[in-house]
């Protein structure tokens, strides 16, 4: 019978690894992996899943006698899994039975040092603006998520804490940005097709229903995972359902007319969502036609405007897609620093009313 990951690392750390800790320390699984997020299955333990566990430190100046002393001492196996890694050391590792010394997974660290690996800052020392709007969604969801298993200090709680969400004007830039990216192609359906073309078409109906996706989520407080965990956290989400059908129709059909139609029933939905939680005044959130062209769209620029009246990048995974980008916190410091720093005019590319005409 499969057992959830965190389930299994926290009777691992209580049976196994704490008997054999003689130092003060902080005992969590956080960071990369499916188990974190919940949604790890019997597929998931192929590759970096099994008894691991993180230990946070004071210092690291007994780190390496430690982790000796786990791989002579632990069990080579735990509730039948192997306790052993391969390739040991490396960033991707797999199960596996070993008869000498344990090449296990306990990682030790001090809290700052993993935190700014992880971010790109430490966060026991506070968040700024700078640090929420350069810090992807999925890597805040990787620190909040998990299980803390031992916190005798409390600082580790405390930092799970401090980021359990954004802060009030930054969510309102995240979300001002989210809808701003639908204002940006959600006529595209329709004037594609028309062009003739009905692959690109599906295509910009899809990347709508990605972002409608993550609108959800950021409404709903909930960090955006990134997109093999995507659906499984929307679907999670409460009174969903109504959103649901009306993607499945948009990304399904095979008249544009539909996909139009649905996107903007699930635009409705989400504008709902937002008026109710009284952000800002209400929005109409009643679909329309794109200036005289016969597409219909919810023109999402002004959820936007309503939320931040000046034009906004966002946090860096609103306006960064790239994997090599997101997966460097240095990197992606850089990007989201040059790009608010570099800001254009208040109002350029806001909407398709408040912007230029149809094209």
């Amino acid at each position: 019978m499969f057992v959830p990951g965190l389930d299994l690392c926290g009777d691992f750390y209580r049976q196994a690894v704490a008997p054999l800790l003689d130092v003060p320390h902080t005992a969590a699984r956080i960071g990369p992996g499916s188990e974190v997020l919940g949604f790890d299955s019997p597929r998931s333990a192929d590759h970096d899943w099994g008894p691991r566990v993180d230990v946070f430190l004071p210092d690291l100046s007994q780190a390496a006698a430690l982790s000796s002393k786990l791989a002579e001492r632990l069990p080579t196996t735990f509730r039948g899994h192997p306790t052993s890694f391969e390739p040991a050391g490396a960033r991707v590792a797999t199960m596996a039975v070993t008869t000498g010394p344990v090449a296990h997974r306990v990682l030790f660290a001090t809290l700052p040092s993993w935190l700014s690996s992880r971010l790109g800052f430490d966060a026991t020392a506070g968040v700024s603006d700078a640090d929420w709007l350069a810090t992807p969604a999925q890597r805040l969801a990787e620190v909040v998520g998990g299980a803390v298993y031992h916190d005798p200090s409390g600082e580790l709680t405390a930092v799970r804490e401090r980021l359990a969400w954004y802060p009030g004007h930054v969510w309102r830039i995240v979300l001002a940005a989210q809808w701003t990216r639908i204002a940006q192609e959600e006529a595209f359906v329709g004037r594609a097709a028309e062009a003739g073309d009905d692959l690109g078409s599906r295509i910009v109906a899809a990347r709508l229903a990605r972002d409608v996706m993550r609108l959800c989520l950021l409404l709903a407080r909930r960090y955006p995972p990134y997109s093999k965990w995507l659906g499984s956290a929307f679907a999670s989400l409460p009174d969903v359902a109504p959103v649901a059908s009306a993607l499945r129709t948009a990304v399904g059909a095979s008249s544009a007319s539909v996909r139009q139609e649905a996107l903007c029933t699930a635009y409705e939905h989400a504008g709902w969502r937002q008026n109710a939680l009284g952000l800002t005044p209400p929005v109409d959130a009643t679909r329309r036609l794109y200036f005289d062209r016969p597409f219909p769209v919810i023109d999402a620029g002004r959820f936007a405007a309503a939320l931040h009246p000046a034009w906004t990048p966002g946090a860096i995974d609103s306006f960064v897609d790239s994997t090599d980008v997101l997966e460097r916190p240095l990197l992606a410091r850089a990007v989201s620093g040059a790009t608010h720093r570099d800001n254009p005019e208040p109002g350029a590319g806001r909407s398709p009313r408040a912007g230029a005409g149809p094209g």
